[in-house]
């Protein structure tokens, strides 16, 4: 195994043209458990620790520009009122060591339907910004994830940044786990609200051979929401309306039987997790002025 350690992005790109099998490390949380257990062997490894560019972030006026590898701890320290929801998922990464090693890149570039990242990534609308020698190209989250851990990258691409809009409304991030830490979703679920657009999104993990979003719960909730004038009067969503959403959540899940859960339990507790962070972020945007009723 060569290990490959270039000192400025230029120097990745060329590097990943190359050699366009280099498996890039940075956190390394993933590949290095895959090569300790032998389960790999790339024949180069594309270090990206020498690149600082990768672990800063800006704050723009509609969007947050956030590197690749910025850790997750910066993320729950920084960005937790830009990124409520990215901030919430990151907490639930295994352990304090793993969070300030690990970022967002990583995730992507894993593609593991289990990564705690795609859920809020998917919910907030997120764009991947890739490069490779070629140029630079945008790909939207919805398109980003190809299969089970691959990805819509290039062989000669590398992960440069994620831009995801700043929270305009409430989101929320619910996980279900073995254990209270140090543990794989068994299933997980990102809620945002965009009062904007008056739109809602989702982003369900470790239920689908990919991070999926509950495409029907959104257009089935959008629908109501607008058409029961919810928006502007603030009231409190129906119980019909929550559980039909829950439902339709659990019918976006294409889950397995694994170690972990059953496909039963987890379509269950995407349900269950879809209908409480709706009622979370609901009774946030309610009580936070922006309706008539909160207004008066």
């Amino acid at each position: 195994m060569d290990f490959l350690r270039p000192a400025s992005w230029e120097e990745a790109l060329a590097a990943k043209a190359e050699h366009p099998t280099a498996v890039p490390i940075a956190g390394g949380t993933d590949i290095m458990v895959e090569i300790n257990f032998d389960h790999r062997r790339p024949e180069y490894l594309l270090d990206l620790n020498r690149i600082t560019e990768l672990s800063e972030w800006e704050v723009g006026e509609e969007t947050v520009r956030l590197g690749a590898s910025v850790p997750y701890t910066r993320i729950m320290e920084n960005l937790r009122t830009e990124l409520p929801g990215l901030a919430l998922a990151s907490h639930t990464v295994a352990s304090p060591q793993i969070r300030n090693r690990g970022g967002v890149g990583g995730n992507l570039g894993t593609a593991s339907p289990a990564g705690d990242a795609h859920p809020a990534l998917l919910a907030a609308g997120a764009e991947v910004e890739v490069e490779s020698v070629r140029g630079t190209r945008s790909i939207p989250i919805d398109a980003f994830y190809t299969g089970v851990k691959r990805n819509a990258l290039a062989a000669d691409e590398l992960i440069r940044a994620v831009h995801i809009k700043k929270a305009d409304g409430p989101q929320q991030y619910s996980k279900v786990g073995t254990r209270n830490a140090m543990v794989i979703a068994v299933c997980a679920f990102g809620i945002a609200l965009h009062p904007e657009t008056r739109t809602v999104r989702t982003g369900i993990g470790s239920a689908a051979p990919t991070p999926v979003r509950a495409e029907a719960a959104e257009e089935f909730l959008n629908a109501a929401l607008r058409d029961g004038g919810f928006w502007d009067s603030g009231k409190i969503i129906t119980p019909s309306i929550a559980k039909r959403f829950a439902e339709l959540a659990s019918g976006a899940c294409n889950p397995i039987d694994d170690v972990r859960g059953t496909a039963k339990y987890r379509r269950h507790a995407v349900g269950i997790m879809a209908r409480r962070t709706l009622g979370w972020t609901w009774e946030q945007y309610r009580g936070s002025g922006r309706t008539l009723e909160g207004a008066a």
